[in-house]
């Protein structure tokens, strides 16, 4: 077992495992670490736990210090600096005539680099841009190309539900989604109405997709009726035509042409086996 804090560098961004060492380190405490792009400034969102050897990337690299109101400082002092070269790198782009849109810009806490994000269609040659923004910063400088996903959560917005996006304000990282999430849950197929702003599946689709899988034997030992199958129910037999699996009922279509919405425990398939 290993004694580690999460920490976070970005909001809504991966979390990562360092040992506290002989630190008193608190949930929220800001924190000074060293990582691969040199020293960073982060929050520990996760305070001392125990975790398996198999959980953390050994050897577990030590937190280096609780931050001081003079690194907080530099950060905002950072943060200041990133909206000038924003502007900057926009000019460059466009005297070089790229076709790129760039994104975010991003300063490492020790200034040792500072990386462009930026969004293009295909393969962009910013060599002569590399050069240009080098001799301006005089530090190492990084342009990194990333997908519509990354942008929306950098960038942030509303969804269709009104609330600001899941990616920019908790999820630590994406997961896989897929057409077949919308197809279980009975959702429109229509692409305006399961994309999120980035223009692709909604993250939200991966959230309740566990209650609609096939497999339900974790779900109280009651299996659904499967779509479209025949059953009997106490006010006669019909045809299953909809499922509502949090409510755990079926819609049933009855021979004498009536709809009734009944449980899962009232329905008896056709061929007389109990749904229980």
């Amino acid at each position: 077992m290993q004694t580690v804090v999460g920490v976070r560098f970005k909001r809504a961004g991966k979390i990562y495992y360092f040992s506290p060492g002989k630190l008193d380190i608190k949930l929220n405490d800001n924190v000074i670490v060293e990582t691969a792009r040199g020293i960073e400034f982060g929050t520990a969102v996760i305070g001392p736990r125990e975790v398996p050897d198999s959980d953390v990337v050994l050897p577990l690299k030590e937190v280096q210090r609780i931050a001081t109101d003079a690194d907080r400082a530099k950060v905002e002092d950072n943060l200041r600096r990133r909206d000038e070269a924003f502007g900057i790198c926009e000019e460059k782009i466009a005297a070089h005539g790229l076709p790129m849109k760039l994104v975010d810009v991003e300063y490492t806490f020790d200034v040792n680099k500072i990386i462009f994000y930026f969004t293009a269609d295909g393969r962009i040659d910013f060599r002569e841009l590399v050069k240009d923004l080098a001799a301006i910063f005089r530090t190492r400088i990084e342009l990194r190309q990333i997908g519509v996903r990354d942008e929306a959560k950098l960038m942030g917005g509303i969804g269709c539900c009104g609330r600001p996006l899941c990616c920019h304000s908790f999820l630590g990282e994406f997961e896989p989604v897929s057409i077949r999430m919308a197809k279980e849950q009975n959702l429109s197929l229509n692409p305006t109405k399961i994309s999120g702003i980035c223009g692709r599946l909604m993250c939200c689709l991966k959230y309740e997709n566990h209650c609609y899988c096939g497999n339900k034997k974790q779900r109280k030992k009651i299996k659904p009726p499967a779509q479209g199958s025949k059953v009997i129910t106490a006010e006669g037999e019909g045809k299953v035509i909809n499922l509502n699996m949090q409510r755990r009922s079926a819609t049933i279509l009855l021979d004498d042409r009536k709809t009734i919405v009944a449980s899962w425990e009232d329905i008896i398939e056709k061929d007389g086996a109990d749904m229980i």
